[in-house]
């Protein structure tokens, strides 16, 4: 019998992440140990319907805790470990469920080589895909938010996988990230939404996660074809607009945002071009979620 994450007791999930627990993520398993009260709050709130795994192959051992020492003790501070190794600086212990979100996108974007990586958020709907890419601040993650919120399946935040065999997206939906005024902006217009602790004064500044819909994380095996590229930007006071997007510099964007396009030569070539090809390209400008959300389902028809 299949087990979810939301299966387990409290006491159950601490002595599991002691150990190591198993979870799976879309094409990837994560052995994760931690002993970070943070760490098994996030993990029981945003990953509640992600299903445990038992034994066999897993693609990452990573390890969030508090680093020991006199930080442990004074302005506690924790570490993110792949394999004993600590690629990052520690920060402070209280930012430890996004240290262990931003862990997880890392060892992925650094090993995953038998993907096309394009740093975006990408959703279906009606069968068909829409790529997010996003410059800081352009409203991505809040408008990935509403649209999953309302109905949208979400196939990722942060990393949209192209598989290299049939130029298919890959579904990983995990928690979204939402920062700074995103958070309370999608607090109001959603009450219902699933809202993990808000960690102060990070790097990103305020950060929360948003868990995502049951129905994305039970169709983490189904695969997605791309229809749109959308490029999203906030304007305050701005009418809802979606105008053609160059093909040339879209192609040039997922090039230059992509996480191993040059790794991979000219299949990285061929493979952004035939997502460039297949894709209808716009830019997208808003400031009302309600405007935006009725010009994606405009466009999801």
């Amino acid at each position: 019998m299949a087990v979810n994450l939301g299966d387990l007791s409290p006491a159950e999930l601490r002595r599991h992440l002691a150990g190591g627990l198993d979870l799976r993520t879309g094409p990837f398993r994560f052995l994760i140990r931690s002993h970070s009260p943070e760490v098994a709050r996030g993990l029981a709130l945003l990953y509640a319907d992600f299903p445990l795994r038992d034994g066999g192959f897993r693609d990452f051992h990573i390890q969030v805790d508090k680093v020991t020492g006199a930080r442990r003790w004074y302005r506690p501070q924790c570490n993110f470990r792949l394999d004993h190794q600590a690629p990052f600086k520690p920060l402070p212990a209280n930012h430890a469920f996004p240290l262990l979100e931003w862990g997880m996108n890392w060892c992925i974007a650094s090993h995953a080589q038998h993907y096309l990586m394009l740093h975006a958020a990408v959703l279906e709907r009606n069968g068909r895909a829409v790529i997010l890419p996003g410059d800081p601040g352009a409203g991505k993650s809040t408008l990935t938010a509403a649209l999953i919120l309302s109905g949208w399946r979400l196939l990722s935040d942060e990393l949209t996988l192209i598989d290299r065999d049939d130029g298919l997206i890959v579904p990983l939906a995990r928690p979204v990230s939402l920062k700074n005024q995103s958070i309370e902006i999608i607090r109001a217009a959603f009450p219902e939404a699933v809202i993990g602790d808000i960690a102060l004064d990070t790097h990103k500044g305020t950060v929360a996660h948003l868990k995502p819909p049951r129905a994305s994380v039970q169709r983490m095996d189904e695969k997605a074809r791309a229809a749109h590229i959308v490029f999203p930007r906030w304007r305050a006071d701005a009418a809802v607009k979606l105008s053609p997007h160059s093909k040339a510099d879209a192609f040039i964007h997922a090039a230059t945002h992509g996480f191993n396009y040059s790794l991979l030569g000219r299949l990285g070539f061929e493979l952004n071009a035939a997502l460039i090809d297949a894709c209808e390209c716009w830019d997208f400008e808003y400031s009302r979620l309600d405007e935006a959300l009725a010009a994606f389902e405009r466009l999801a028809a």
